[in-house]
């Protein structure tokens, strides 16, 4: 099952920066890039685990802060010569407002 939760506004994530979402399996984060489209990733790299919230954005990448992994923000790819991927979500603006898509565990009885 899939559900949208509301972020907050897109004015509050900064350009070329990035917001953390905790969530129960682990840290989302939500980068916005100079031209304003959203992207969300697990908030580690898959290098060594670095906080990817942490890191520079640049045009749709962001640049790991511990070894400068390379990490396109649409597909979670790293880029080459570095490999590796990490778990992207799907993230939309709507009326200023930044969605995100995690999944949910149904009940289990």
């Amino acid at each position: 099952m899939t559900g949208w939760i509301e972020i907050g506004a897109l004015d509050e994530i900064p350009r070329l920066g990035s917001r953390v979402v905790r969530t129960p399996h682990g840290n989302i984060a939500v980068f916005r890039t100079e031209s304003d489209e959203v992207f969300a990733l697990d908030d580690r790299c898959p290098h060594k685990g670095g906080p990817l919230s942490q890191g520079i954005v640049h045009n749709k990448r962001v640049t790991c802060p511990l070894h400068n992994f390379v990490i396109e923000l649409a597909s979670g790819q790293a880029v080459a010569p570095d490999e590796g991927c990490t778990h992207t979500y799907p993230a939309k603006v709507e009326n200023g407002v930044v969605w995100l898509s995690v999944r949910q565990t149904a009940a289990v009885s």
